[in-house]
């Protein structure tokens, strides 16, 4: 073999290795260090950080506290948006987004462990007193919706209203703020983050789901990988903490401790949306 082929050979296992090495798992990446990166965008009841503590809580940290337990490592939030959730799985900011919708879209950039986190409806935030019922109403060039920027809902509300004035800002508290100025005539997003982020105004406003319902599901968004143990992981993970009622508990417990009525706030599983009254929260 000739010096130069032995260069070229060099060269060529030093780009295998050094690809390699760049694509360590998710999987082997944990068990490395020891801990589980959860992106957070806040978003009640999906994530909430206390202005006062740094503190995070709801469905998405609880989640994430009982996969590491259950691998007997740590959990950290790692602040995103949801606008860049699908980005920051691909540059491998964090190793999950909970609560993550899986679409078809996002499923082109992001995986996704299979099953659903769980259910919710699409809702609308509107006036205590409006008579709204339907998409249909709403779907006209005089009624502005507020949306967060680059979530499902947006796709979804958009969808919906054709004929409306979609007003796009990166969280739903800005969202929020516009409709309190009265810059729009509601909000649209998924039912429950809706009523908490309106929880200190519930006498001025209300969410309506409106006709036909638009019912979704969420998941966990993961970085797409050869290595599929992590995903896999959390696919079982997921349907068990569904149907063992552990997701429903950490929702509930959520909603308690920020001092809302549990039997107020709509259900995420949907054996509760065909018979709510029948469950006991």
């Amino acid at each position: 073999m000739t010096l130069k082929r032995v260069a070229v050979l060099a060269i060529a296992m030093a780009a295998f290795c050094g690809a390699a090495k760049a694509e360590e798992s998710t999987w082997d990446r944990i068990q490395k260090t020891g801990k589980i990166r959860a992106g957070c965008a806040v978003s009640e009841p999906w994530f909430y950080k206390d202005p006062a503590t740094g503190e995070w809580s709801g469905v998405g940290p609880g989640i994430a506290a009982k996969l590491a337990e259950e691998l007997q490592v740590k959990w950290e939030c790692v602040e995103t948006t949801w606008a860049n959730g699908v980005a920051g799985l691909q540059a491998n900011n964090y190793d999950m987004m909970v609560a993550l919708d899986a679409t078809p879209q996002r499923a082109l950039a992001a995986d996704f462990a299979e099953g659903t986190l769980l259910y919710y409806a699409v809702g609308v935030l509107l006036p205590k007193d409006s008579k709204i019922t339907t998409w249909a109403e709403l779907n006209n060039p005089q009624t502005t919706i507020g949306v967060a920027l680059g979530s499902s809902n947006d796709r979804a509300i958009t969808k919906l209203l054709p004929k409306a004035n979609i007003e796009r800002s990166k969280t739903y508290a800005e969202s929020l703020a516009s409709f309190y100025a009265g810059r729009s005539q509601g909000v649209g997003g998924p039912s429950m983050s809706l009523l908490f982020s309106n929880r200190d105004h519930l006498d001025k406003y209300k969410v309506v789901l409106p006709m036909p319902a638009s019912v979704s599901t969420m998941s966990i968004g993961v970085r797409k990988e050869t290595d599929k143990r992590w995903r896999d992981w959390l696919t079982v993970a997921m349907q068990y903490y569904y149907y063992r009622g552990d997701t429903a508990e950490i929702y509930y417990d959520f909603v308690k401790k920020r001092g809302l009525d549990p039997s107020l706030v709509p259900p995420i599983t949907l054996e509760e949306m065909r018979a709510p009254a029948a469950q006991a929260k």
